[in-house]
């Protein structure tokens, strides 16, 4: 596996692989990866010829008083994990690299930013969609492969491709989860062991609100219902419960039939975010 801090190597990689008619998948991390990164890359895999992986803590979309700097990091550990996975090439640029000038040009992602994680993070998802619009013009994937536990992430970056023509097709790649219903997360690192026998509950809590939802419970009931729950039984502060349509993240209406329940809850030193997509009915 080829390693590269460069972007002009990057795209000296991918002009190769487009000349000799190879099919590139693309898996873009901000690192510290795990099992869930595991299978995207593994999956990438299973349908390209070639696969590459970003890894960038990415400035950008982080907020004033975020985790940048405290953002888990291990790039050893990283790089072995993409060439156990299948990975052909990784690409692990710095700050600067990135980002050598500001011409002030922004993308505003629109009203889907405005709601679960955005309306707590307002800027987040302009940074989101700044670095994948960069990274994407530099590997120039056939595909890009993203989980779906940051779906709200993923109903911006699917809307924009759509709305702005980008070639690359994205697949949709299910949330890994631990043994006991956490799903996987760089951030999970950060919880004390009380928090880490707490944070189940959310899973709990959010596959209770789907039962809820098919039975015919009406959407402010059970919203109300999951915010209790994961008061009782976590430590953490609860920032949204939101039971919203899916992938427009509209409220839905009696007739709506695809949603989405995402909640985010902040325990002392990680946020954790969480969702279950599923139609209304069957």
């Amino acid at each position: 596996m080829q390693c590269t801090t460069s972007i002009s190597k990057m795209i000296e990689w991918q002009q190769a692989m487009k000349t000799s008619q190879q099919t590139i998948g693309f898996v873009p991390t901000m690192g510290f990866l795990h099992e869930g990164h595991a299978a995207l890359i593994k999956e990438a895999k299973k349908n390209n010829d070639c696969v590459a992986v970003s890894i960038f803590v990415n400035p950008t979309q982080f907020g004033p008083g975020e985790d940048f700097e405290a953002y888990p990091r291990n790039l050893d550990a990283d790089v072995r994990l993409v060439s156990q996975a299948g990975a052909d090439i990784v690409f692990c640029p710095e700050a600067e690299e990135m980002y050598p000038t500001d011409g002030g040009i922004r993308i505003v992602p629109g009203p889907l930013a405005d709601r679960l994680c955005g309306a707590s993070r307002p800027g987040h998802f302009d940074g989101v969609l700044k670095v994948v619009l960069k990274l994407v013009n530099i590997v120039q994937p056939d595909t890009v492969y993203f989980g779906m536990k940051d779906a709200q992430q993923l109903a911006i970056i699917e809307t924009f491709f759509q709305d702005y023509n980008c070639p690359a097709a994205i697949v949709r790649v299910p949330t890994v989860r631990e043994l006991d219903g956490l799903a996987k997360s760089s951030r999970n690192v950060n919880l004390s062991d009380e928090e880490r026998n707490e944070a189940p509950a959310i899973y709990e809590a959010l596959q209770q609100a789907e039962v809820l939802v098919r039975e015919g419970i009406a959407i402010e009931v059970v919203t109300q219902f999951v915010e209790e729950t994961l008061r009782k039984k976590t430590s953490g502060a609860v920032d949204y419960v939101s039971i919203l349509t899916y992938p427009q993240l509209e409220l839905p209406n009696e007739i709506s039939q695809d949603l989405i329940v995402a909640c985010a809850v902040q325990f002392s030193k990680a946020r954790l975010i969480d969702n279950i997509i599923f139609k209304r009915e069957g």
